[in-house]
């Protein structure tokens, strides 16, 4: 199988990951949505990334939807069988993914406006739902247990995100949110090499 995604994506982070953790091998293929790249947009019509291409050929986007794919394919597990447990972990990712659809606003804010244009308003309410979430998770953070599940990927690579393009903004304040990325490494040994990466 087949994933397209960029290093620096939360999102693309996350799937591989998850993968990784399954026992699943992916033959990464890092593509430039700017150039809207033919293997991406013929299989995926919104461009985006990640976008897993199955051993069939057939194309598997987004996120979640290639998350839960991995899920059904793998051994092993990627979300509890409880069902209460899968409802939390399946919370969990939403926020983090949420986290992470707002920090891109803010990049793309910022990157691709003039400058006379940028709305400091947009990147303010933008901020408001970031921080709201941050102190939550600050005091919500998952165990790490026995058995890694999506939402720890999706937690794992927001702060990820984070740590590359917002170091110094997020971390004051939230010392247990902060910490979690060395507690996670610790558990999953491919972190660092796997969490977005510029």
């Amino acid at each position: 199988m087949k994933l397209l995604f960029a290093p620096a994506s939360p999102y693309s982070s996350k799937v591989r990951m998850a993968a990784r953790y399954l026992g699943i091998a992916l033959e990464d293929v890092r593509v430039n949505t700017a150039d809207n790249p033919p293997e991406l947009v013929e299989k995926n019509p919104l461009g985006k990334i990640p976008t897993l291409i199955t051993d069939r050929g057939e194309a598997i986007f987004d996120s979640r939807a290639i998350m839960h794919f991995l899920h059904r394919t793998a051994e092993k597990r990627l979300y509890p069988k409880d069902k209460a447990k899968r409802t939390d972990a399946e919370v969990l990712e939403a926020l983090c993914d949420g986290i992470s659809d707002c920090l891109l606003a803010i990049v793309y804010e910022r990157r691709y406006r003039p400058p006379e244009l940028v709305s400091q308003d947009v990147i303010d309410r933008q901020w408001a739902k970031i921080n709201r979430s941050l102190d939550y998770l600050d005091k919500t953070l998952p165990k790490t247990g026995k058995k890694l599940h999506g939402g720890h990927f999706a937690l794992a690579a927001t702060l990820g995100y984070l740590m590359l393009r917002f170091p110094g903004e997020w971390e004051n304040g939230r010392a247990a949110l902060a910490e979690w990325p060395a507690i996670f490494a610790k558990r999953f040994e491919p972190y660092p090499a796997l969490r977005p990466k510029a």
